[in-house]
């Protein structure tokens, strides 16, 4: 069962600059929001001077995806990838602590029927990991009741005000632990809409190879056995920033027609297939910075350098 109870453990001193943090950050969500935006592009782009060891994943990452681009085009990618991480960090912010008037100025939602038109079926809300991702959930939990995926934060104070904020907008949303099996698919045999990214290298434990931008990876295959399991529709969720201040395009796909088929591999090459495509609608905006190829098939080198694994350790 969920607890978003505040508690006095919350106070101990070494969260204060957990709090302050949160504090300051709160405050600037005051600001006009063409004003954050070009902040955030300014922090992206600081980011991008100093954030040496995500700059060589998300380079490594594009060129394994658009091996066909010049150097110029990825180079400009990147560089527009990170500007767009900086805006993320405000947009976070928006989504935990606007109000709903505010926020809803922004929002431009298309497809909400085919939720609606589900009759009481559930539905995975297959997302994909763009920088914008919390003002899709968000968004979408203004007009349509969802619950949503969740790996707890290691920083409780952090994971209660992440919780209290992806709730603002729907108090009646539950954050599902990624682990519970179980209860997702109770949730969705009761017809609940959930927030699902299968876009990330899971560890292949629980993984099967099938190809992404033409190369192979770890792709999670729970996808089509959540969807059998409980009875439920795949129903592919996007959002992108609109230029020039302009707000949001939420956009809610038609479901999949003939998935899961029932093989693991080629279920898996659908949903890769999926991302892709909305991946391409605007790749600025997709979080290259992971390590999508962590994991190879037996016998393959790996795919990014030795000191883009991990952070030195400090003698």
């Amino acid at each position: 069962m969920e607890n978003d109870r505040f508690r006095l453990y919350f106070l101990h001193p070494k969260f204060w600059l957990t709090w302050l943090g949160l504090g300051c950050w709160r405050l600037l969500m005051a600001l006009p929001y063409p004003v954050m935006v070009k902040l955030g592009q300014w922090l992206g782009a600081v980011m991008f001077l100093f954030g040496r060891r995500r700059k060589i994943i998300a380079r490594r990452n594009i060129e394994l995806c658009f091996p066909d681009w010049s150097r110029a085009e990825r180079d400009a990618l990147l560089r527009e990838n990170f500007a767009n991480y900086g805006v993320a960090f405000f947009e976070i912010g928006m989504a935990w602590w606007w109000s709903n008037r505010r926020f809803a100025r922004l929002l431009h939602i298309e497809g909400i029927e085919n939720l609606s038109g589900l009759n009481g079926q559930g539905a995975l809300l297959t997302a994909v990991h763009f920088t914008t991702l919390e003002i899709g959930a968000s968004g979408l939990s203004m007009n349509y009741p969802i619950d949503a995926m969740y790996r707890p934060h290691n920083n409780v104070v952090y994971d209660y005000c992440q919780r209290r904020g992806r709730k603002r907008r729907d108090p009646a949303g539950r954050t599902i632990p990624r682990d519970d099996i179980r209860g997702l698919i109770k949730a969705l045999r009761s017809g609940r809409a959930i927030w699902y990214a299968p876009d990330q290298d899971y560890g292949v434990k629980q993984s099967v190879f099938a190809p992404f931008f033409g190369v192979q990876a770890a792709t999670v295959y729970a996808t089509a056995k959540l969807a059998k399991s409980g009875n439920a529709r795949i129903v592919p969720l996007c959002q992108h920033r609109l230029p020039g201040s302009q707000g949001y395009r939420i956009v809610i796909h038609p479901p999949l027609e003939g998935f899961p088929v029932g093989d693991d591999v080629a279920d898996a090459a659908t949903i890769n297939q999926l991302v892709e495509k909305l991946v391409l609608e605007k790749p600025g905006e997709y979080m290259w910075v992971h390590r999508r190829f962590k994991h190879r098939p037996p016998g393959e080198a790996p795919l990014y350098p030795a000191r883009a694994g991990k952070k030195k350790r400090a003698r």
